[in-house]
């Protein structure tokens, strides 16, 4: 078929591998590091277009037929009638928005009445919300948006010369807060609720169609955000799920339809080949670990790790219940950690480090069944984080998930994605490939755990978390 590339432009870098249009087969790679802070809450978008020119140095995209662009998630690009920028986008880690946020979700009636029209209760990260702080910290700047876009719509833009049709996909506009994955279609009524005013938002393309195509003839595919194009590279289908292990933690699936919840612990995306990705946060998980390493007087996990397996399954009856920054899931933004069950003989060094692992794992259980509660399959789980690759979880995880765990090779996953859904829209261009299945590349390269005889242990460690759980607090997931 020939040849394409995906872009990923994250919170700190740009990826490009570019990829056999056919297999996936990765032919080159090329990186920049983005100018400026990682962390920052205000960015000039222009360095993710220089760090994009300098990553594709060296004739890195000869040949390149088609182009997919992903990109971080929860940005805010407010552009004026003329498409000036009006002031430095707003990235998904600006926390600003919190009172905001909450004045929206009462705006409208209340999580329910949000949950119901955009499948998310308003969050400080959202689109949505950053509109609101916008207007009620920067009216003028507020009153001069009229085009609003996030980063991926606003690098494939640029690509295509800065035409009149501006768009999106479904998947990073399932994220913005004025879109529904359920209905298909954006509420403008949430936008000018936000704002104050109404503005023009980008067409949201399907999976399979092309942005454009530039004069020299290169196809420009919709593009998504980080996490529908990670899902997408890694060929995530309908049963799959993505424990992500980070300080915090989630728990993503695959599922047929959106889903609505007024409890706020679902958010309904979509995903970038048609199907639905709801997702459940956890404030904590590997901070857990961290701190546990910490009491201990341990120097790294790998040894926190080790010693967690001189235990038992149920680490001598020591439960921890990892709320050390408040939790999401369930709703205890007040709340702390609990150690129970502590006896002379279970005041080991080793207990309390599987403690800590079961806990984290627990936990992130807890949110798995949110989503099975909702009807959601879950037969395999892919996990991923640096912390996936500890012998403690490897060992765990199978039996407290209660489903077969994949540990996939460290790779660019968005960057893989981008590049299938460029495959994919090149194909249907030229007719060679249906608009209803992406490009059937390779899957991931992984490690696959079974849970084994390990089962029965493993629902038994659950049952003592749970138990403890409702002790503490009775209720925390409802009836």
């Amino acid at each position: 078929m020939g040849i394409v590339a995906g872009l990923d432009s994250s919170a700190g870098f740009t990826r490009i591998v570019v990829c056999d249009a056919d297999t996936g087969a990765v032919l080159r790679q090329g990186y920049a590091p983005h100018q400026g802070d990682p962390k920052a809450a205000e960015v000039d978008p222009q360095t993710w277009l220089l760090s994009l020119g300098e990553a594709a140095t060296g004739g890195l995209l000869e040949g390149v037929q088609a182009i997919g662009v992903s990109a971080q998630q929860h940005g805010l690009v407010p552009l004026d009638a003329q498409g000036a920028l009006v002031r430095p986008a707003l990235v998904g880690n600006d926390k600003r928005a919190q009172v905001a946020a909450a004045d929206l979700a009462e705006s409208l009636g209340g999580r329910q009445a949000w949950a119901e029209a955009v499948g998310c209760v308003p969050g400080s990260g959202q689109p949505v919300a950053k509109l609101r702080w916008l207007a009620r910290t920067e009216p003028e700047n507020a009153q001069r948006t009229a085009l609003v876009l996030q980063p991926h719509d606003w690098l494939v833009w640029q690509l295509l010369g800065r035409p009149a049709r501006r768009t999106t996909d479904r998947g990073a506009a399932s994220g913005t807060g004025y879109w529904s994955a359920r209905t298909g279609a954006y509420r403008p009524d949430l936008v000018e609720l936000a704002l104050g005013h109404q503005a023009v938002l980008p067409e949201v393309l399907g999976p399979a169609e092309a942005a454009g195509t530039t004069p020299e003839g290169l196809l420009i595919s919709a593009g998504t955000g980080e996490t529908m194009a990670a899902a997408l590279g890694l060929g995530l289908g309908h049963g799959d799920a993505v424990v992500s292990l980070g300080a915090s933690g989630s728990v993503m699936a695959v599922h047929h339809e959106a889903l609505a919840d007024p409890s706020g612990m679902i958010t309904s995306f979509a995903d970038a080949t048609g199907m639905h990705l709801p997702v459940v946060h956890t404030s904590n998980a590997v901070r857990a670990l961290r701190g546990t390493a910490e009491m201990l007087g341990v120097e790294s996990l790998d040894e926190l790790s080790a010693l967690a397996l001189k235990s038992t399954p149920g680490a001598s009856g020591l439960v921890l219940l990892p709320y050390l920054e408040g939790e999401r899931t369930p709703s205890l933004p007040h709340s702390a950690g609990t150690l129970s069950g502590l006896r002379r003989e279970s005041m080991k060094p080793e207990h309390l480090a599987r403690a800590a692992f079961e806990g984290m794992l627990c936990a992130l259980t807890d949110a798995m069944d949110v989503l099975r509660g909702r009807g959601v399959e879950v037969r395999r789980v892919f996990l991923l984080g640096a912390a996936a690759a500890l012998p403690a979880v490897q060992a765990l995880a199978p039996a407290l998930f209660g489903a077969q765990v994949v540990v996939p090779q460290p790779a660019d996953y968005a960057a893989l994605g981008a590049a299938r859904q460029a495959a994919w829209a090149l194909g249907v261009a030229r007719g060679t490939l249906s608009p209803s299945a992406p490009p059937a590349w390779q899957g991931a390269a992984a490690q696959v755990l079974e849970a084994g005889e390990e089962l029965a242990v493993g629902q038994a460690v659950r049952q003592q978390y749970v138990a403890t759980r409702e002790q503490i607090h009775p209720g925390a997931f409802g009836a």
